[in-house]
């Protein structure tokens, strides 16, 4: 067994060589001789089947065996020689060239391993952070926002017209052509008038009706409409006006104990004042989550991007690129497809544009976790199904179902890594923030 190494970089190496017919057959010799102790075949005592017998019955696995196991003992060798250790290696190694010929097995293979990183003054690549301002009309816009929330309807008992920020209770059924669709027909359906959460025309055509009277509206499905057998289709609705209906909102100065532990829950003695408090924590802390997210993280991780240098295990990005590609291919139309699919040299091309972007992702990554290690910053299981476990309860699903979901689709590790790198940057832009408050 030849084995010939190369370290093309600090995170890339190349092992050549060759494995000859005759170490394959002594590993082949060997297998057999294992068997042949446990093995049972009549005619012969247990332990003292004959070798050759055995290589004969089980010929072709003894020879896949015996392959592998000298490409195992080629790759150790590299690595040996190479003096990586097996816990740096990055993914399986890749067979440039396997080829059986007469005498020998020639073999080029390409080895990834994690780069070594110096992440330098990082903290000096911060960008300054600036605690958030809350004012009090914020507050107390919020305030009536929740007020509105919970608070109860009524019915409009007054003989008048359907107007802007009333609240209709309808009937409705939609019709495509004269024939009605699914999914186009409601009762007691109680809709806001001014939300637009309604196809675009629908709510204001609506406006003037009376409690009792029944209208037909026309409308226009948007081109890019979820469903696509109604997308850029006229409809009409034939929409019945139950009643109006208002909500008795409480001003600010007249919220009665009840509403305050409504919007206070758990709290012994809800107060105005404790609501304007914590009412104006959490707009502060949204205005901070939004500075983070938005401003400030993009900014650091272009100058860490940037200022920090290391070689890239060349697999990693070739996987990177392959995904960005599929995600590519899943956003195109049929037609899309279909001419990437008769035209290899075009997809190449196309694979080849995720290349810098492919880069830029796998480098951040290696970075995000070395400052994750540098900070030790990490989230443990119960962090991890405690997120899960929320995330199901907004989305109406099955705790332990989303988790088996995650678990098969082996996303539980991407999942953990974007709490790793969210707690890291939140720990280093407060950090941040908090020298700025002492200096």
């Amino acid at each position: 067994m030849q084995v010939n190494v190369e370290k093309k970089n600090g995170a890339n190496a190349k092992a050549t060589g060759t494995i000859t017919n005759e170490t394959i057959s002594k590993k082949e010799d060997k297998i057999a001789k294992e068997i042949a102790k446990t093995i049972e075949i009549p005619g012969f005592r247990k332990g003292k089947v004959p070798p050759a017998i055995v290589k004969k019955r089980y010929k072709d696995k003894i020879a896949q065996d015996a392959k592998s196991e000298a490409v195992q003992e080629f790759f150790d060798k590299a690595l040996s020689e190479l003096q990586i250790e097996r816990e740096k290696l990055i993914g399986e190694p890749v067979f440039d060239k396997f080829e059986e010929k007469e005498n020998q097995i020639e073999i080029e293979m390409s080895i990834a391993f994690r780069p070594e990183i110096d992440l330098g003054d990082y903290k000096s690549l911060i960008p300054e952070v600036k605690e958030a301002e809350v004012s009090d009309e914020e507050v107390e816009n919020r305030i009536k926002d929740m007020l509105k929330a919970v608070a109860p309807f009524k019915k409009v008992e007054e003989d008048r017209e359907l107007k802007e920020g009333d609240f209709a209770l309808i009937d409705f059924e939609g019709f495509i052509d004269g024939k009605p669709f699914e999914g186009g027909k409601a009762e007691g359906y109680l809709l806001e008038i001014g939300s637009k959460s309604f196809i675009e025309g629908f709510e204001d055509q609506l406006i003037g009706m009376k409690a009792g009277e029944t209208r037909e509206i026309k409308v226009t499905f948007p081109e890019n409409y979820g469903s696509k057998e109604l997308a850029g289709k006229e409809a009409v609705f034939k929409v019945t006006l139950n009643e109006i209906q208002q909500k008795d909102i409480p001003s600010l100065d007249n919220i009665d104990e009840e509403t305050l532990k409504k919007l206070l829950p758990g709290e012994e003695n809800p107060s105005i004042d404790l609501l304007k408090e914590k009412v104006k924590e959490q707009i502060k802390s949204e205005k901070m989550s939004k500075l983070y997210n938005e401003e400030l993280k993009p900014a650091f991780v272009e100058k860490l991007v940037e200022s920090i240098s290391f070689d890239l295990p060349e697999n990693i990005v070739e996987q990177e690129m392959d995904l960005a590609l599929r995600n590519a291919f899943a956003a195109m139309s049929e037609e899309e497809r279909k001419e990437y699919q008769e035209n290899v040299e075009k997809v190449k091309e196309k694979r080849e544009e995720f290349r810098e972007e492919a880069k830029k992702s796998v480098k951040l990554t290696f970075i995000v976790d070395e400052l994750a290690k540098k900070e030790q910053i990490d989230v443990s299981d119960q962090e991890l199904s405690s997120t899960i476990y929320f995330e199901a309860l907004q989305t109406g699903r099955n705790p332990q179902e989303l988790l088996e979901y995650y678990k098969n689709n082996n996303l539980l590790p991407a999942i953990k890594m974007a709490m790793i790198e969210d707690k890291l940057f939140s720990k280093l832009f407060d950090n941040k923030l908090k020298e700025s408050k002492e200096g």
